[in-house]
């Protein structure tokens, strides 16, 4: 993630959640050392984001998007799968994140992916009463990898 992404990654926070990030929230992550930011693009045009951070034994999923028309069209599982081919058996091993309880959308699109609920936090966010779910992935090297989806993503970066 560049600067001249932010504009795209705005728009398509503004349209996703009902308490997006501003722009100031997207800098001051992206400016720590561990914090990482990811998009995928289509025709030159911002199409998901993902910001997370490393950190000795894991990823931690902070914000993740995919523009409402792309979505269903592999871009998260992309996404998602990139980030998991950064994981490994000796250091950073599982993937945490949260997602809100009423997100049934993300809760199945990460379980689907792998991930489980782990935990529930509860009065997790700070705009509202509401809880969140600890999803976690955890790293299998027993496991065959999946082979790659082929879609229309012309770049991942991050």
């Amino acid at each position: 993630m560049i600067r001249r992404d932010m504009p795209e990654v705005l728009q398509i926070e503004n349209d996703s959640f009902e308490f997006p990030w501003a722009e100031e929230d997207f800098v001051r992550c992206l400016r720590q050392r561990n914090c990482i930011g990811m998009v995928a693009e289509f025709d030159d045009q911002v199409v998901g984001f993902m910001i997370y951070e490393l950190h000795q034994e894991r990823l931690h999923i902070l914000n993740f998007s995919v523009a409402k028309e792309f979505q269903r069209c592999s871009v998260g599982t992309s996404m998602v799968q990139k980030l998991v081919s950064k994981l490994s058996p000796q250091r950073r091993n599982r993937i945490m994140l949260e997602v809100r309880e009423t997100n049934l959308a993300a809760q199945l699109f990460f379980r689907d992916m792998d991930f489980r609920a782990v935990s529930v936090l509860h009065d997790f966010y700070e705009d509202t009463v509401e809880d969140a779910y600890l999803m976690e992935y955890c790293h299998q090297t027993d496991v065959a990898q999946t082979s790659a989806i082929t879609n229309r993503i012309t770049r991942l970066a991050g």
